[in-house]
């Protein structure tokens, strides 16, 4: 679409504005003496790519294109412009013309929006409710980092632990490697692109239910009004753009593609038209001044992007500890949501988001949203490697909370599966694949749950069984018993843990799993299909005795079965109990040391084991 361009005089261009007749070539002595500096100026821009030279529209509008007639021309102004050329540009080719937007859509319909079915049910109609909630609550301090868009990568979630733990908020897009669309980008632009027919979900703010027969169109008639003709307050926050005109124009933040496992796992050749897989990834919101977002987790614990392209947002979050996570199922569809979440949990964070703001919401945290004016947002979700737990955890909430299908992150499990299957060839591969801890303890989550998806194939009913099989994807999975406990057969070696089956290797004692140590014909009997286990070129194995050491420590009581975990923990005086007596501790260091040739060279294990008796005297 080619647009006239505005260049309003915000304080970052009052200098220009100021010096007007330096800047734009059709100013004169006359003209330039005229502006007045407390004044905003419109700009224009010709649309020859070769010349893109701004000028004041005062400056250029005393020349109305000769097609208009008398009427028209009165009502020339600059958002009637569809293309625009200077008149170098025109004299260079006449066949240039001067274009306007095709009139604006006039609409017969009432603009009474009123919700005649909630006043029926005796709902509450007032959304100024959810803000008097707000009264008299305290909230945190906001204490997010702020980073620079450059410092936000793959190597900062590595190197520094509590990285992607809670939101961050990068103020300016510079260094953050995604694309928007200009700041000038408005609600009438959405609809346009998209299309005016286009259906669009929108939310009664009132009662935080949808409302329907909303179009694009609509909407834009909608946000036109001034806000105090708007008799109820609505909101839109879940158009999906993939694949529209205005999808083109948005690209995610780099690491949001790094990690999202959308853009790395699913099959490239099964995106797009006539396929189906899950579009999260570009979201347009538009929300308009005192709309309200109630407590809410996004779907499947995923992360989001969240960039303020105008306006401004007011951000609740509580942090998702497994108290607070308790108290929001609680919360989650019954009578209490009706009340402040935050009155069950010990904290809210209060965060301020303006134009220009990006922040990453982390896995699981719990949050509501406040619009304090009109507001263009755009966003997207994202599973990633780094919070497998947490995004399982949200799904075992959402289960129990019975969330409808259509609120559910779409084609979870089979997304599941394409990552399982590839995390598998990778660590399959003869170099072996190593990961940072947070991704081996996540992909020893998502390898539990492939399993547990297994077990309900083999044990579940018929019905469980049908919704299972579809989520597998067949083009990739061949075997997928075979998959999910290979899987996590390798990450639990990975993370040195060798236990790899479902509970014929490892016996429980009060709770407390202890390894068995596998037989010689064990060790050498492939676990898996055509796997054969790596051979070790040479294993060295020593042991050496340590010098005894006295020290006064308690005799367990044979009456007292307690002491089989206090002595786990044991370290001197540490331990409750009987009366101490005097023990000799004796200690032996038994040493293995394991070497083979890999594909890049040498790969060397050293274990070391301490074992103690204690005898007391």
């Amino acid at each position: 679409m080619a647009r006239a361009k505005r260049r309003p005089a915000t304080p970052e261009t009052q200098a220009t504005v100021s010096h007007a007749a330096e800047t734009c070539p059709n100013c004169t002595t006359e003209s330039s003496a005229s502006f007045n500096q407390f004044e905003k100026e419109n700009w224009i821009q010709c649309n020859i790519n070769a010349c893109k030279t701004w000028y004041h529209w005062r400056c250029v509008s005393a020349e109305p294109p000769s097609f208009l007639s008398e009427d028209e021309k009165k009502d020339y102004t600059i958002d009637k412009i569809d293309k625009w050329y200077c008149k170098p540009c025109m004299d260079k080719d006449p066949s240039r013309v001067i274009t306007l937007k095709a009139p604006a859509r006039k609409s017969d319909r009432k603009r009474n929006y009123q919700d005649y079915a909630s006043l029926n049910l005796g709902l509450a109609s007032d959304p100024n409710r959810w803000m008097r909630m707000l009264e008299n609550k305290a909230f945190k301090q906001d204490t997010f980092k702020r980073m620079q868009g450059s410092d936000v990568t793959v190597e900062w979630l590595e190197e520094e632990e509590d990285a992607m733990t809670e939101p961050i908020v990068v103020e300016k897009p510079d260094g953050l490697g995604m694309k928007m669309p200009p700041s000038t980008f408005s609600v009438e632009d959405v609809a346009e692109l998209v299309g005016e027919e286009s259906p669009v979900e929108v939310i009664d703010v009132a009662t935080q239910s949808a409302s329907p027969g909303w179009t694009l169109g609509k909407w834009a008639d909608y946000i036109e009004l001034e806000p105090e003709a708007r008799e109820k307050i609505w909101n839109v926050i879940s158009l999906e753009i993939t694949g529209t005109k205005v999808g083109d124009l948005v690209l995610p933040p780099k690491l949001v593609r790094d990690l999202d496992w959308v853009d790395n796992f699913w099959p490239s050749t099964r995106k797009g038209k006539g396929h189906a897989y899950p579009k999260v990834q570009l979201y347009c919101l538009m929300g308009v001044a005192s709309a309200w977002t109630d407590w809410h987790v996004d779907f499947a614990g995923s992360s989001v992007y969240y960039h303020i392209l105008r306006g401004s947002k007011v951000f609740y979050f509580i942090k998702p500890t497994s108290a607070n996570l308790a108290a929001y199922e609680r919360w989650s569809g019954t009578e209490l949501q009706s009340s402040w979440l935050g009155d069950l949990v010990p904290e809210v964070t209060k965060v301020v988001l303006t134009a220009g703001n990006t922040m990453i919401i982390p896995s699981g945290w719990i949050h509501a949203v406040y619009t304090p004016e009109d507001t263009i947002v755009f966003g997207g979700n994202f599973l990633h490697s780094y919070s497998m737990p947490m995004q399982l955890k949200i799904r075992k909430i959402e289960n129990a909370t019975q969330v409808p299908k259509k609120f559910r992150f779409p084609l979870f499990s089979k997304l599941c599966w394409y990552v399982g299957d590839k995390y598998l060839r990778d660590l399959k591969t003869p170099a072996g694949a190593s990961y940072p801890p947070r991704v081996l303890t996540s992909l020893l989550a998502l390898a539990e749950f492939l399993v547990s998806e297994i077990r309900i194939l083999e044990r579940g009913s018929d019905q469980a069984k049908k919704e299972v099989r579809d989520q597998i994807p067949s083009d990739r999975v061949k075997d997928p018993a075979a998959v999910a406990r290979e899987l996590r057969w390798r990450v639990r070696l990975a993370v040195g843990n060798a236990s790899d089956d479902e509970g014929s290797s490892a016996v429980k004692t009060n709770g407390v799993g202890i390894k068995r140590k596998r037989t010689a014909e064990e060790e050498e009997r492939p676990r898996f299909k055509n796997f054969k286990p790596r051979q070790w070129d040479n294993v060295i194995e020593d042991a050496q005795e340590g010098e005894a050491r006295i020290i006064n420590a308690p005799k367990p009581s044979d009456n007292d079965e307690t002491w089989k975990e206090r002595w786990v923990e044991w370290t001197n005086g540490a331990v409750d109990g009987d009366s101490a007596g005097e023990v000799e501790v004796k200690s032996r260091t038994e040493t293995i040391v394991r070497i083979r040739r890999t594909g890049e060279g040498l790969e060397r294990q050293r274990v070391e084991r301490v074992v103690e008796s204690w005898e007391w005297h």
